[in-house]
């Protein structure tokens, strides 16, 4: 693995002018270990401040692959569905012993993605290479799993769900949604924001990693801290608020903002609504 990382990171900053050849055996041995799940783009890290640790060799690998592909025609059907697209990034397909369905009608998980046993994906929906979904998952239909993004387990991602990558900066932690998350239809999480586990992401919500969120609990304000992004705590009920704007024109105008609000903490009656989604399984 150490001999892999050096590898990649010697070629990654050699930049256009790396050796071919080196630079796509380098991505196909990391997008094997990337499918299997054995290296993460970001993993938990209790000595970090909030929890999570980027491995940035990782992520130039995957550009490498990006970078030295060739763009090949991957028409599906005899043509009949054209596709054009960099030959170091093929379909992924789990199989039937990998205990992952996905139900027909569209779908896409890029090779180098790990989908854990018994995660269901619901058509159309797309996983991009990096990312990470973990067991009992749900990613419904229109959801787009980013390129790094970091899903754990039981996490339910409703239909229309944007979770966002962020392969670059190489250095930048990818959006991260802990264990038992919920994330409502239509709502958009981007900027390596970071979900902590059994929050409650309400339909619409969107976060990026410098969003203040307004936590009416506890009369705070979360904030992103200098190097991190936000963090949303673990339990909170996130709503769409607004917030008035009181500078310029926008006051006399009456104009608000769009926020996320803490309404609530995660209790059992919330843990009840959720379940609902057992049924589909």
């Amino acid at each position: 693995m150490s001999d892999l990382q050096s590898r990649i990171e010697s070629l990654f900053t050699q930049g256009a002018g790396a050796d071919k050849a080196a630079a796509r055996e380098a991505f196909f041995a990391l997008q094997k270990l990337l499918s299997r799940g054995e290296v993460r783009a970001a993993e938990p890290d209790a000595s970090a401040p909030h929890g999570w640790r980027v491995n940035t060799w990782i992520k130039q690998g995957i550009l490498l692959g990006f970078r030295f592909g060739d763009t090949v025609d991957m028409s599906a059907d005899h043509g009949r569905w054209p596709f054009y697209d960099k030959d170091t990034m093929p379909l992924k397909k789990p199989g039937v012993d990998a205990g992952v369905r996905i139900v027909p009608g569209g779908s896409t998980v890029r090779e180098g993605a790990f989908v854990a046993k018994s995660v269901v994906c619901m058509p159309p929906m797309y996983i991009n290479i990096g990312a990470y979904v973990g067991e009992g998952s749900l990613v419904d239909s229109h959801a787009l799993v980013g390129s790094c993004a970091q899903i754990g387990q039981r996490v339910h991602l409703s239909a229309g769900a944007q979770i966002g990558g962020v392969i670059e900066p190489v250095g930048a932690i990818p959006v991260v949604i802990e264990d038992d998350v919920l994330v409502g239809g239509n709502t958009g999480v981007y900027e390596g924001a970071i979900v902590k586990r059994r929050a409650v992401l309400a339909a619409g919500v969107i976060l990026t990693g410098s969003t203040p969120i307004y936590d009416l609990v506890h009369g705070t304000i979360v904030r992103p801290e200098p190097g991190s992004p936000v963090v949303v705590p673990e339990g909170a009920v996130v709503v769409p608020g607004a917030r008035g704007v009181t500078v310029g024109a926008g006051k006399e105008w009456g104009l608000s903002l769009a926020t996320p609000v803490i309404v609530k903490y995660r209790d059992d009656r919330t843990d009840t609504r959720t379940e609902l989604e057992q049924w589909i399984r």
